[in-house]
């Protein structure tokens, strides 16, 4: 679509964070952007309890799946958001975003949501970024 930005999000497992930011993305902000995200070590599957608390605030991401970082050498990024904590290759014609949440995995449900809350946040300032030109 004109307009929009390539957007993706990296975690460790593309389990947890990096899911919870493209399900936001695609909830709110389909009209600017089009996310991805994946993971440095992908999991096996998507977390339970990832999908349990975002389907908690509305956003379903049954669809969605770990993915390993292939992707970039098979894409082209606008923005790469890094959550890893794990320094990235240079990403040719991509800005490298870094933002340090912590990794639920392992934690209690009260954990998932906090980080889940704090992901919407960065994500809607992103989009907001986007909108206004910004970025």
């Amino acid at each position: 679509m004109p307009g929009q930005h390539s957007v993706l999000v990296l975690c460790t497992g593309n389990s947890c964070r990096s899911q919870m930011a493209e399900g936001f993305a695609r909830a709110y902000g389909a009209d600017i952007l089009a996310a991805s995200s994946a993971g440095l070590s992908p999991a096996s599957i998507v977390q339970p309890l990832t999908a349990q608390v975002m389907a908690e605030r509305n956003v379903h991401i049954e669809g969605q799946f770990p993915k390993g970082m292939e992707i970039i050498t098979t894409s082209q990024f606008d923005v790469v958001v890094n959550m890893s904590g794990e320094p990235l290759p240079p990403i040719p014609g991509a800005k490298i975003r870094e933002w340090p949440v912590r990794d639920p995995i392992g934690q209690p449900e009260d954990t998932y949501r906090a980080v889940a809350h704090q992901i919407e946040g960065l994500v809607m300032r992103l989009i907001l970024e986007l909108r206004a030109s910004t970025l």
